[in-house]
Formats: C-alpha cells, structure tokens, sequence
C-alpha cells in the first residue's frame, strides 16, 4: 500500500484556478497509476482524471476536459490537478487514489486513497 496527502483545496470564484498536490509515501509510486476522482454532496463519487505510471498517458473525463490536467513528478512522489476556468458544478471533494491495475476510471479498482480535500467554487 501507498499512504497518500493531498493538500491545496480551498474557495474561488468561478473562473478561477486551483492546482491539487497528492504526495505519496514508499518507494514503488512509480508502479502506481494515480487518478483523481471527486464526490459532492448526494451524490457517488465519480472519475474526473488518471495518469499511468510513467506520465506517459493521461484521461479525463468529459466534464473536465480542456480546463483540468493531471501531472506527476515520480522523482517527488506527488500528483498534481490543476483545475482551471472552475465552475461552480465542480464544487466537491477531491480525493487522490493509487491503483497497480483494473481499469482508470472505476474508483472499485484503486486500492489507496487520501483523505480528500475540500474544493468549492462560488457562482
């Protein structure tokens, strides 16, 4: 297992922008795809972007495409998502997850998640 943090939730304004660091404990990260997945009140937690090992390949789901990306710095153990034109629909819990396989955008198939964090974005 990976322990994962993530940090840099917070307030802002539709239009706004928010970068998501998760850093990542062990020595194996790079053998792990990260996603990031995030929950809002009511409602089931859903995929919003993945990234496999070695940076090569990224998804995203159709919600965010073009405003959001996910990165990662295997020599730091940290994932970032930086989240850019924030709408208000964005508003929830970012959560940060490690998976070795199954598929990227299922949240059943990642095995280590942080503790979340929060991101609310005013109309």
């Amino acid at each position: 297992q990976v322990q994962l943090v993530e940090s840099g939730g917070g307030l802002v304004q539709a239009g706004g922008s928010l970068r998501l660091s998760c850093t990542a404990s062990g020595r194996t990260f790079s053998s792990y795809t990260m996603g990031w997945f995030r929950q809002a009140p009511g409602k089931e937690r859903e995929f919003v972007a993945a990234i496999t090992r070695s940076g090569a390949n990224t998804y995203y789901a159709d919600s965010v495409k073009g405003r959001f990306t996910i990165s990662r710095d295997n020599a730091k153990n940290t994932v970032y998502l930086q989240m850019n034109s924030l709408k208000p629909e964005d508003t929830a819990v970012y959560y940060c997850a490690a998976k070795r396989s199954g598929y990227y955008y299922r949240p059943q198939d990642y095995t280590d998640w942080g503790q979340g964090t929060q991101v609310t974005v005013s109309s």
